[in-house]
């Protein structure tokens, strides 16, 4: 049980709600934003003790039945409930290391995609394997050491300069804010790892942005359906986006690929014909 945390994340979404939406009046008198801790407590079918103890990290290990109260109180979606049992140590966490090795069926998979950018990401977004179409939508992962490979570094931290796009896609802010949910539920499934401490512990300290979205506490985030890449090379190319879980090993294989009929099937036709090598050495500089 993660007691500082768990009383973080229930302050966090307690907070965000307002008293209208369980049918209460804001009233003029009203200071805390959000509801009151005794209006959660009612709700949950709780002491107001005990909540307020949870939330100052000094209670013992709710029950199940309590965590889910507190999520029908608090309004939580099936993913941020999924959360609060992890914090809470009523979910299975792993315990050991997330897995950065790809299984060989999917080695092989990223390669029989010519027509798909196609590539493996890790639990903390390091990219694991990757096809020619991918690197020469994105860049060559080849030429970068691992550490570089990881795109919640490349988010935050560069290698463009601060204002720039995140390799020219149109949804760069939402990207960002993805990867700082996904990374809180990392954490939450690996707290002993040390490569996700790190990685997170790094960020927070070196991207104001990345601090200010850790601390909205905010573990659901919404599918991306379509993206568009501005291909220094080819230009503009919208994509439909895929992510499909690896389950057993905590991955996740991402895929872009243009609809049919449109401009982007020819416009990844072309970047398959160059290759990375040849986008590599005409980007700008």
């Amino acid at each position: 049980m993660d007691k500082q945390e768990l009383g973080a994340f229930l302050r966090s979404r307690r907070e965000r709600l307002r008293p209208q939406d369980i049918g209460l009046s804001s009233g003029p008198r009203r200071r805390t934003p959000g509801l009151r801790r005794e209006e959660v407590a009612v709700l949950a079918h709780i002491s107001t003790e005990y909540y307020v103890r949870l939330e100052q990290g000094r209670a013992p290990r709710p029950s199940g039945e309590v965590l889910a109260g507190i999520a029908d109180a608090l309004r939580l979606t099936d993913a941020e409930s999924d959360h609060l049992h992890v914090l809470a140590g009523t979910a299975p966490r792993r315990t050991g290391l997330h897995r950065r090795d790809v299984r060989p069926s999917i080695l092989a998979l990223l390669e029989r995609l010519p027509q798909t950018a196609a590539f493996v990401i890790s639990a903390t977004f390091e990219v694991l394997a990757w096809n020619d179409l991918a690197a020469a939508l994105m860049e060559d992962f080849a030429e970068l050491a691992p550490r570089d490979r990881n795109l919640a570094r490349r988010a935050f931290l560069g290698p463009t300069r601060p204002d720039a796009t995140l390799y020219g896609i149109s949804d760069a802010v939402e990207f960002r804010h993805q990867v700082v949910m996904g990374l809180r539920s990392t954490l939450a499934r690996y707290p002993s790892d040390p490569a996700v401490i790190e990685l997170v512990d790094e960020l927070r300290d070196a991207s104001p942005e990345f601090a200010r979205l850790w601390e909205r506490h905010d573990v659901q985030a919404a599918p991306t359906l379509m993206k568009t890449f501005r291909h220094p090379v080819v230009g503009e190319i919208a994509v439909d986006c895929d992510s499909l879980a690896l389950t057993e090993r905590d991955q996740h294989l991402v895929l872009y690929s243009a609809p049919s009929g449109s401009p982007g099937v020819e416009a990844l036709a072309l970047l398959n014909v160059l290759g990375a090598e040849y986008v590599k050495a005409n980007r700008p500089r």
